[in-house]
């Protein structure tokens, strides 16, 4: 049976620097978390002018993993557990924070001194309290290693995590998680399924979809009933789609600033650690 629609999010402009901002429809004022799906930003598509100086400075995090999907652009990431890497367009990188780690991220320096388009699409997976305090870890793919779960006339969605179609996408994590990330031509029609019980959300980067009747414009987020299986969408127009399920984590969550633990006490206690040094240090 088809899902329902529950929730349909319009992304909001919001600053992350005093000179980058973003559009989040997660969290939204009228529906907070969808755990393990806590943050979702969408920057750009930006133009960058050559010559521009533009970077998020060395920060910290703990307790969930930060995903980027390039989506345009080039993207460098640079961390203090000895990660350094450059993205480009359709590549995704996984970084776990676990118990705690600095990083930086922006447009690698070829783009900043060049010129061009970013765009990129961040999210942040939580994951289970057992696995908070682990060490922190980096994964990464190129755009051509993602396998094609689901490709068929005017659609081809790539497979980034979980367990799809029979397809097992490259990057790993603590619970079920499925992200694909792809493309539905205007006129195609295309049937998408979840576990029941699991958490489902589509968000449109760019297009306009047709869902249970509903049309559906780019910088929504449609968050589903967890009843059910079937989604059925087709594309009003060219579309991009990000499109994601998992399972519950059915633990509180306490999110502030760059952290994302159980408990208000834990989320003192990082910003104590960060205030201390205890996180290290990243000279970038």
């Amino acid at each position: 049976m088809q899902k329902r629609i529950q929730h349909l999010l319009e992304g909001k402009e919001k600053y992350i620097t005093p000179e980058e901002k973003v559009l989040q429809p997660l969290p939204h004022k009228d529906f907070r978390f969808a755990n393990p799906f806590i943050v979702l930003h969408h920057l750009g598509p930006d133009r960058i002018i050559a010559g521009q100086k533009l970077r998020i400075h060395p920060h910290p995090h703990r307790g969930f993993a930060p995903v980027t999907f390039q989506l345009q652009g080039e993207g460098y990431h640079k961390d203090n557990a000895g990660h350094d890497e450059t993205i480009n367009a359709g590549d995704v990188q996984w970084m776990f924070a676990g118990k705690g780690l600095l990083h930086s991220e922006g447009p690698t320096q070829n783009l900043l001194d060049k010129g061009g388009i970013q765009e990129l699409i961040q999210l942040w997976i939580n994951v289970p309290a057992n696995n908070k305090w682990g060490p922190p870890s980096y994964q990464s793919v190129k755009k051509e290693a993602l396998p094609k779960a689901v490709q068929q006339e005017g659609v081809e969605l790539r497979l980034a995590s979980g367990e799809y179609n029979g397809f097992h996408g490259p990057l790993k994590s603590f619970t079920p998680v499925i992200t694909l990330i792809g493309e539905v031509a205007k006129g195609a029609r295309v049937q998408l399924n979840a576990t029941p019980g699991y958490w489902a959300l589509i968000y449109v980067i760019s297009g306009k979809i047709l869902v249970n009747c509903e049309s559906v414009i780019a910088h929504s987020l449609i968050v589903f009933e967890k009843e059910n299986e079937e989604i059925i969408l087709s594309a009003e127009v060219d579309t991009q789609i990000l499109f994601l399920s998992a399972e519950p984590i059915l633990e509180p969550v306490a999110a502030k600033d760059n952290f994302v633990m159980n408990s208000q006490e834990e989320i003192q206690q990082a910003m104590e650690d960060y205030k201390n040094g205890a996180f290290g240090s990243l000279n970038f």
